[in-house]
This record gives structure tokens, sequence and C-alpha cells, in this order.
């Protein structure tokens, strides 16, 4: 009889070599355990390279997801159960894996040449190396390719197959259907009949081993969350970004243009929105950044919503045509995806680098509103967000996004696309009292003018143009006037954001601050250290220029300022700078998420420091 033990929250990595198909099999479990009801969140990790050496650490792909029965904020720390391909996957892993955590690996690939590869003297499988671990021993190869000797597919497909085998174990061991993996594998390969079925006789065979090997002594149930009733999807940062893209432009009623040159990790919004003509999508491959981003202008200025996305090197080759679009004062929105820097860097990392070049990063007194979404979900308001504001104020607006957003998952629920508010564009194409430069009073924004409209040709470019007239202007005062009105433009945004909500005790000691993509960890953290007797709060802050009205005063109210970033200490620069808090930092630059145990004891280190003083 079959033992079966309740969880309530487990953390699971699938690694492998990066043509094993390792971020397929993650993504299908995130599907299926969206489907079941648990709550979680995924990191994917891969290398740059396309294919980096067979075997070697250097092309080592992993996919880690942690799932509960109640809400989970990150990918997990460290893996309970880890999925090893080779042994190079193994020797990647085996540190970040929980003391006595379960590993699964393929023993037909621990040969003596992968060893060797992977940097083993000895075979650890054979050695002491695993004994405070439960490991698995699974020939995977051998089952898959007897699972198919029927099949009438060449060898290397069907090897090809064996990740859909390790899903079927795994899905097994933590109790997850098979059916909406079957029906992604009817969908993906419908048109190679032979394919399918070698996939799908791969998966049902490594679910049904589970049974009749015997392999594991139990198998587990995660109970579904208590999510918040609704329909759920599960959706990454990438997808999420196009999709409020899409939902913008319905709701303005401007067509959505998207140029952008292909760069990890901005490419993959790219490719999604090219997949969205039916929905009214343009997406175009320029030959460089900066045709991309002048091709946005260009939509704007013929009245379209003109939107580019880019990576930290890219956005350095686009900054003077977004000054362009700051001169122009026509609405554009430009998407940064963050990624480890400099230079080329690590381009398939995450980090938090760029916001003082987003920021300050521009010749002149340059000021544009810099928004940054929370988690791979809140990618799809944010989007929506942008545009409302880039609109509304005739100025470019730069999303910082970041690597880690675009691949990471979790449950969406699906909103009501008819509560979403319209976004309201006002043409002008009266001619009567028409200047280029005049001004709303409360935005100060000037008329949106399509071009070509009769009776409102007017003159725009790079030159400085005279206040209200819009003609080409050298006159001193008129540019010192402009370059502060630019400004102001930007500051009044602040009167159209949400104050800065702050979460915990009402009674907190301490704030600890964040933005973009360390939310989940500090939110968790952040819980953590409540319950163990601190009392501690935390703000996020999704937007970053102009700040929200009521941050100076919520930061003052606090004995200490904490704030961790995936950078050299930016943020806490600019509110040190900017309301003159000694605000201090937690800095690392890893390519990688913070974890929620380093933080946790970073806190409760400055903690201690509080009580002493």
């Amino acid at each position: 009889m079959e033992k079966v033990e309740k969880l309530e929250k487990v953390t699971v990595k699938f690694a492998g070599d990066s043509g094993d198909g390792v971020q397929i099999m993650g993504d299908q479990f995130g599907n299926v355990t969206a489907v079941v009801g648990n709550d979680f969140a995924t990191l994917p990790d891969f290398p740059a390279e396309i294919r980096a050496p067979q075997g070697t650490t250097y092309g080592v792909s992993s996919y880690q997801i942690q799932f509960a029965a109640y809400d989970v904020y990150t990918p997990g720390d460290n893996p309970d159960v880890l999925v090893a391909f080779n042994p190079a996957a193994l020797k990647v892993n085996l540190s970040s894996l929980k003391p006595g955590g379960a590993i699964v690996v393929n023993e037909d690939e621990f040969t003596e040449q992968n060893l060797k590869k992977a940097g083993f003297s000895t075979n650890p499988l054979e050695d002491d190396t695993l004994t405070s671990y439960q490991v698995y021993k699974i020939p995977i190869t051998k089952l898959t390719l007897e699972a198919l000797k029927e099949t009438d597919i060449g060898h290397r497909d069907k090897l090809r197959c064996k990740n859909f085998l390790a899903l079927g174990i795994i899905s097994w061991l933590f109790s997850r259907p098979l059916e909406p993996i079957i029906n992604f594998l009817n969908k993906r390969f419908s048109s190679k009949p032979e394919i399918l079925e070698a996939n799908l006789n791969a998966l049902k065979a490594g679910y049904n081993i589970c049974d009749t090997m015997e392999i594991f002594p139990v198998h587990y149930q995660i109970p579904p969350a208590r999510l918040e009733p609704g329909k759920y999807r599960n959706i990454n940062g990438a997808l999420a970004t196009a999709y409020g893209l899409v939902v913008a432009s319905h709701k303005s009623g401007l067509p959505l243009i998207y140029s952008g040159y292909p760069i990890t990790p901005a490419s993959e919004v790219l490719h999604i929105l090219s997949a969205l003509k039916h929905h009214g999508a343009i997406a175009i491959q320029t030959e460089d950044e900066i045709a991309a981003i002048t091709m946005a202008i260009g939509a704007s200025y013929a009245g379209a919503l003109g939107v580019t996305g880019t990576s930290g090197p890219g956005l350095a080759l686009k900054i003077e045509s977004l000054n362009l679009a700051v001169m122009t004062e026509l609405p554009l929105v430009v998407f940064d995806y963050q990624r480890s820097g400099i230079s080329t860097g690590m381009p398939t990392k995450t980090e938090q680098g760029d916001l003082l070049f987003a920021l300050y990063g521009r010749p002149s007194d340059s000021h544009i509103i810099i928004l940054a979404p929370s988690s791979p979900s809140d990618c799809f308001w944010i989007s929506i967000e942008a545009v409302r504001l880039a609109t509304k104020y005739m100025t470019p607006v730069l999303v910082l996004s970041e690597q880690f957003l675009v691949h990471s998952s979790e449950p969406w629920k699906l909103p009501e696309l008819d509560d979403i508010p319209p976004i309201e564009i006002n043409f002008r194409t009266d001619p009567e009292g028409f200047f280029p430069y005049i001004r709303d009073e409360k935005t100060l924004a000037r008329p949106w003018v399509k071009a070509g409209t009769p009776g409102l040709e007017h003159r725009i470019g790079g030159l400085e143009k005279s206040n209200i007239y819009g003609n080409v202007s050298y006159d001193p005062e008129n540019h010192d006037l402009m370059t502060k009105m630019r400004s102001e433009k930007v500051d009044r945004v602040a009167q159209d954001i949400p104050d800065v909500q702050v979460v915990g005790p009402a009674d907190a000691d301490m704030l600890v601050v964040g933005w973009g993509s360390t939310y989940g960890h500090i939110k968790a953290a952040v819980e953590m250290a409540n319950g163990d007797g601190m009392k501690v709060a935390m703000v996020n802050l999704r937007y970053l220029n102009p700040l929200p009205r009521n941050l100076g005063e919520v930061l003052r109210r606090f004995k200490k300022v904490l704030v961790p970033e995936l950078n050299l200490g930016q943020l806490q620069l600019v509110l040190r700078a900017k309301y003159l808090v000694d605000a201090i930092g937690y800095n690392r630059v890893t390519g990688k998420p913070f974890g929620v145990g380093e933080l946790l004891e970073f806190i409760k280190e400055e903690y201690k420091g509080l009580k002493i003083h």
C-alpha cells in the first residue's frame, strides 16, 4: 500500500545540461502546480552560451520552484529535492541542497568521462560524498530507451525524451496529475505525431515505474493554497509585460508599436508580442538599438503607442534618443530589463544596477518618470501604468524591470478587463488657439497632435523650443524656463501616484525599504523577523521618479531604515541624499536574487544594534 505524507511547503530544483530540456520540464511542473492550486514561485537559471561544452559545469541549466499550501513569495533559498541529470549538475547544485535533502540522479550519466568533465576525482554515487542525503539512483536514460524501444524515431530523439520521463517520476512523487502535461504535449507536437507519442510514452513510463519499481518509500501531497477566489494561470514577467501592453493599447485606443533589437533578456517580450498581432500588437525587430527607440518615437509622433525595450548595454545606446523624446515631449515607454553587468557582464543573470543610470545617466538636466514592477504578475500592471503616465504627461517613462522577473513565474489571478479603467487620450484637432507648447495647467503636458493633422503643423526636434510657440530658440531665459518646466512636469506626477504603503506592525521600530524584485524576499524575511518577536515593517517602491509624496515622512518615523538592493547601494544613496536619513544598505551582486535567510540575518544584526542604542 502506498504511503502518503502531507507537506505544507517544498522546494524542488531540476538541473542538467543545457540540452536536457530542464527549462521546459520546470515550466510544465509549474503549470501542473498551478492547476492543483498550490501557490508557487520559480527561478529559471541558465548559461548565456547557446551551447556550452556538454557535460561541463559551464553548461548547467536549472529550474527551481517553491510551492506550498499557503502564500509563498520566493522560489526558496535551498531545495529539498535536487533532480540532477548528470555529474556537472550535481557538482554545481549540491552545496545549495538542504541538509538531509533528497537527490534524484540519472545514474546512467555518471560515467568516467562525465565525472572527469565535472571535476569529480571519484564517483560521488559510490563514495561518501552523499551520505548525508537521501539518494535515489535511477537509470533515467536506459528507462527512456526501454520505454521507447517500439517507437519509430531515431536514437537521438529518444534520448531527448528523458526529461519527460523524469517529469513523470517527480509528478508521481508529489502527486501531480499528468493531464495538463499531456495537453501541453498534444498541442506542442501536434504536427509531429511520432515525437508526440514518444514524449507521452516517456512521461507515462516515468510515472508508472514509481509504482512498479517502488523507487520511493513515500509520495507527497501538498494541499491547495487558500488563494483569493478567481481564475488563475501561471505567468512569467515577459508574458505579463506583453499582455499589459496589449491591454493598455486597447484601453487607450492607440495601436501598439513595440520596436526592439535582440538582446538578453529583452528579446522574449519582443517574441511574445510578435505572436500577438491578432490582438493588434505590432512588433518590429530593428537593425540596432538606436533604430528601435527612434522608431518608437516616430510611432508616437504619428499618434501610436510607441514602446521599446532593451537591457543594460542597449540602454546606453538609446540614451541620446531618449533625450530626444524628453525634448520633443512625446509619450514613450522604454523597458530596461536589467541584467548583471557591467558591459556584457552575465547576460542571463539578474541585477538592479541601472537605477542611478536611469535617474541621472543622460546629458544635461533630463528628467523622466521611472517605474519598477515588484513581481512577475506586477509586470502586467506596471505596463498599463507606464502607458497611462507617458500619455497623460507627454514624456518618456522608463520601466526598470529585471531578468529575474522576466523569467520567473507565479500564479496570476486573471483580472476583469472591464474593471481596468480606460486610458484617456485627447489628440488635439482644433486649430483654434493652438500652440505646440501651450500646456495643461495641471500636468504641464503639451498637446499631442498626430503628424499631418490639418492646420496643426508644427516643428519638433532636438533644438530648444520657445515656450508656447515652439519656435527654435536660443534665448537664455527661455531655455531656463523650459528646462525647469520639463523637470516640474515630472515632479507633478507625484500628485498622480499613490502614497507608499507601510506593511507591518504599526509600532515597528525598523523599516526595510526595497524596490523591484526584492519585494518577495523582503516580505518573507520581514514576516519571519516579526515571527521571531521583532517589530519590523517594509515598503516596496514601484515609483522611483518621482518618489511618493509621503516617503520622507514615512522614513523619518522609524528608528532605523534598511535598504537591501541587488547593487552597491543606489537607492540607499538616493534616500540618504533626498531625505537625509541614515539608511543602511545590504548589497550583493551575485547575479541571483537574495536569499530570504541572508536578509533575515541582516535584519537580526541591525535589530540588535537598534536595541543597544
